[in-house]
């Protein structure tokens, strides 16, 4: 393979990623990521292959995953099906399979012993608690902003009213097709 194929192919792995971090809280596919990065479906996995450790899907899954895990740990108001929906998850039981073969705690077990580590004396670690998390090279990197409670659209979740909560679960939005920027 030429130098020059090989440093675009980095460059479509490199900019696939940055859509994904940036993204992952939206429905996402790799045809989406593609477009996004004007290739094609085909390569974005080609690069995924030559220079990740993950394939697209488990570095998506991954993502959404470990900023859950986040949001489990550090804000326990959040319910955990809102937990699933805001990381990109429309159904709370794959999320909470997904969160058990990831970490092998359901969410809300997670979520009381993340409250019962925090409530140790000392309070808060330098360590972040990841039970049966992968380590070495396959494992998926945590996001490293600050995460605040987004919806799926990027919108701040609003603490739903007595009326809206049950309104909401009968009547579905409609979907929408999101536009996603590469920088």
């Amino acid at each position: 393979m030429q130098d020059d194929t090989l440093a675009a192919r980095r460059r479509l792995y490199l900019l696939s990623r940055v859509v994904v971090a940036r993204n992952f809280r939206r429905r996402l596919t790799l045809a989406q990521v593609a477009a996004a990065v004007s290739s094609s479906p085909r390569q974005v996995q080609r690069a995924y292959a030559q220079f990740g450790e993950l394939s697209f899907h488990e570095d998506l899954r991954g993502r959404r995953l470990a900023a859950a895990a986040q949001l489990l740990a550090e804000q326990p108001a959040i319910p955990v099906a809102t937990v699933a929906r805001i990381v990109g998850y429309s159904q709370p039981a794959h999320f909470a399979a997904a969160f058990r073969r990831r970490f092998g705690l359901a969410p809300a077990l997670f979520r009381a012993r993340a409250r019962a580590h925090r409530a140790q004396p000392g309070g808060r670690s330098p360590e972040p608690l990841t039970p049966l998390a992968p380590t070495g090279p396959t494992a998926p990197t945590a996001p490293t902003a600050t995460l605040s409670p987004l919806a799926a659209d990027g919108s701040p979740v609003r603490s739903p009213t007595r009326a809206s909560r049950t309104s909401a679960s009968s009547v579905s939005a409609p979907a929408r097709r999101t536009r996603i920027s590469v920088p």
